[in-house]
């Protein structure tokens, strides 16, 4: 072959390669222009009726209207998000089927022995939706009407004291390992399986103090069964205003929130992903979208993509290190 004719050859083959790249990324351009042309579903790993399933109705529904086109939840519950991860990661990666991330995907990582899907590697993130701190409520009657009353009677009769979170390893749960771990306190974490077992227990006597959400404990709260001394967050969140945060009391190094995202599969087109932002950017700034969430005692809260990116990973690393030091065996 002359060195024309090899020249020619690879002319060819090189113009064919950059001719491929341009019509797929016209292809892509096109797409995310004319997104989104039809539903959308999002999966979630939680079944229906709670509050990630309610807030994310509740967005969905926002969402559509601004979109213009339907939002479809998508609930499937098991397998510690397993279950959700696959179903969008086995879909085209196309922004037509979403996820909903929570920091229980973050636990989820260090927790388990090996999860069937990455939720760093194999998904890109879109926004935060929500957040919420927890509370660490004790009995009306109770004679610890404060943090401080509960850490005293902790450091004098170390494990006495019984706290009760809803099961092992869930975000209750591990916010009690840290909480004791940072305090240097030894007291008695008592898991139950479900926040209504745990509120009985509590009034029943059986508790000294419960670590759960607001509006989990809601009509405790209002009837005045019982009372929230202290919340887990950085600093007070509109939602308790009046509750002063552990931090604020002087427990240095302790910050839980609790919160949901939307992520979309690896590989899904930044401009697509870019829409979606900016659309729920808007959707969570809408008065009466934040009021509804704040009814449910959470906070409407958008971000960057790499924001929510960064608290993912953060908190796989944090939650990982309270699982190491708790001892928690993984499952």
């Amino acid at each position: 072959m002359s060195s024309l004719t090899g020249w020619i050859c690879r002319y060819v083959i090189i113009m064919t390669m950059v001719g491929s790249a341009l019509g797929s990324s016209l292809t892509r351009t096109a797409a995310a222009e004319n997104y989104p042309s039809r539903d959308i579903t999002l999966v979630l790993p939680f079944g229906p009726g709670g509050i990630a399933d309610i807030t994310a109705r509740i967005v969905a529904n926002a969402l559509g209207k601004k979109l213009g086109q339907q939002i479809i939840i998508l609930n499937q519950p098991g397998a510690s998000g397993a279950t959700a991860a696959r179903a969008v990661l086995n879909a085209e990666p196309d922004g037509y089927t979403l996820a909903l991330f929570s920091n229980g995907t973050a636990i989820s990582v260090p927790l388990f022995k090996k999860l069937p899907f990455d939720p760093v590697a194999e998904f890109v993130p879109v926004s935060s939706l929500a957040y919420f701190d927890f509370v660490f409520v004790t009995k009306a009657d109770s004679k610890f009407k404060t943090l401080e009353d509960v850490l005293d009677a902790a450091k004098a009769e170390p494990g006495a004291l019984n706290v009760g979170t809803i099961n092992t390893g869930s975000s209750q749960n591990l916010a009690a390992e840290l909480f004791k771990s940072v305090t240097g306190v030894d007291f008695t974490i008592v898991p139950y399986k479900a926040t209504p077992d745990l509120q009985v227990a509590l009034l029943g006597g059986e508790l000294d103090m419960i670590i759960d959400s607001q509006t989990a404990l809601k009509s405790a709260l209002q009837q005045n069964q019982a009372i929230a001394i202290a919340s887990s967050g950085p600093q007070r969140s509109i939602l308790t205003v009046d509750v002063p945060t552990a931090t604020e009391l002087g427990v240095s190094g302790f910050d839980v929130t609790s919160w949901n995202a939307i992520f979309a599969p690896q590989g899904t087109p930044p401009d697509i992903v870019s829409a979606l932002n900016a659309a729920l950017i808007e959707v969570l700034s809408d008065e009466t979208v934040r009021k509804r969430f704040a009814e449910l005692g959470v906070e409407a809260r958008s971000s960057t993509p790499q924001e929510i990116g960064k608290r993912l990973a953060d908190d796989i690393a944090k939650w990982g290190a309270v699982i190491e030091t708790a001892n928690i065996p993984k499952q």
